[in-house]
């Protein structure tokens, strides 16, 4: 459904009552003067987004101060969105939304350029988590940004609360005896060799030496024989978590699922184990081929204002970079998904692992 235009009044860039950003809203408007002289009537800027990240009345904004188009386009899987990029090498799309994991790729076929983050005075309403750039793995390349947070959401867990009294503190509470039978975990070799590294203690969920794969294998094992089964969509995750009256659930979609349980009626809490919780951050980045690259910055600096912010926490349930949640505390443990030693691997191991194979079989060649 498309939502209305809001009112033709414009929104001021920032809260006139934050007399300390008087030189952000400076250049806020530069930026903006800037890139409106340089679009002309028949400028586009071409969106590659996932759903809920440009609807219609957020678009009509940027378009109304603009005096531009937006034309956007919707993908549905991080292969549709290499799809798409790749099908031009990245000439057909301006900005897109890439997880940090998958923007490594398009850095590495140089489909990405950096982005001049002096040009973006909103980065400055971030949360320090998120203008700590350098310690998110990937956004930054030989001191250059390349892609902006925009929304985020951690995988925790999501616990009966008549059966688990207090909140799970570890991850290894997917693995303990007392909850046998009545764990709900997902199907995923990617995830699941993430979740044994963690609950080994080791440094890194995301590399894996040689030496550690058996020990993982053991682990996932473990966890198959604790578990009631394996879920894959997050509907089918409710319908098995009531059919098998679970105390404990590894929530892949995060905080959605809690509130997906909570409107189904069931008393169900969500934590953040203190290994860390795997996450996934999405961010906007700028194409090689990109034909405004200020249009593009500005497009991301937009979406940095309050109310494209607050879109996020109320259509789609996700949090923002730039507003903090009483939801989430500043110490929670979010480890950001990278990329994996081979996910290919993972994923055959996890299959004989599933499918009720010994240690033995599941390593062989």
């Amino acid at each position: 459904m498309r939502h209305p235009p809001p009112p033709c009044t414009p929104r001021p860039l920032w809260d006139r009552r934050q007399f300390a950003l008087g030189a952000s809203v400076s250049l806020a408007l530069a930026l903006a003067a800037t890139a409106r002289a340089r679009a002309t009537a028949t400028e586009v800027l071409r969106v590659l987004a996932w759903p809920g990240y440009a609807d219609a009345d957020i678009v009509k904004t940027f378009e109304q101060r603009m005096g531009c188009q937006v034309e956007v386009t919707m993908v549905d899987s991080d292969v549709d969105l290499w799809q798409k990029i790749s099908l031009h090498q990245a000439q057909n799309f301006d900005v897109f939304a890439v997880n940090t994991a998958e923007l490594q790729r398009y850095i590495r076929q140089n489909w990405v350029q950096p982005i001049a983050t002096a040009t973006l005075p909103l980065l400055a309403k971030q949360l320090p988590r998120f203008q700590n750039r350098v310690a998110i793995p990937g956004l930054v390349h030989g001191g250059k940004t390349y892609a902006i947070p925009y929304t985020y959401a951690e995988m925790g867990l999501v616990y009966d609360r008549q059966q688990i009294r207090q909140a799970p503190t570890t991850i290894n509470a997917l693995w303990d005896p007392r909850y046998q039978g009545k764990v709900i975990a997902y199907s995923a070799g990617t995830h699941n060799f993430a979740l044994a590294a963690q609950a080994l203690g080791w440094a890194s969920p995301f590399r894996l030496a040689d030496n550690q794969w058996p020990q993982a294998v053991d682990k996932l094992i473990a966890l198959r024989r604790n578990a009631a089964v394996f879920y894959t969509q997050p509907e089918e995750s409710l319908d098995l978590f009531k059919r098998h009256r679970a105390a404990l659930l590894f929530a892949n979609y995060g905080r959605q699922q809690e509130v997906l349980f909570r409107a189904a009626g069931l008393d169900v809490g969500y934590a953040i184990p203190q290994e860390g919780a795997l996450a996934w951050l999405d961010c906007w980045a700028i194409t090689r081929g990109a034909t405004n690259p200020v249009l593009a910055a500005a497009w991301i600096n937009y979406l940095l204002e309050p109310e494209p912010g607050q879109v996020l926490v109320q259509r789609q349930g996700l949090a923002n970079t730039t507003s903090a949640s009483p939801e989430y505390r500043a110490d929670d443990r979010l480890l950001w998904l990278e990329p994996v030693e081979s996910e290919e691997r993972r994923n055959l191991l996890w299959s004989r692992i599933v499918s009720g194979d010994r240690a033995r079989k599941v390593l062989a060649p």
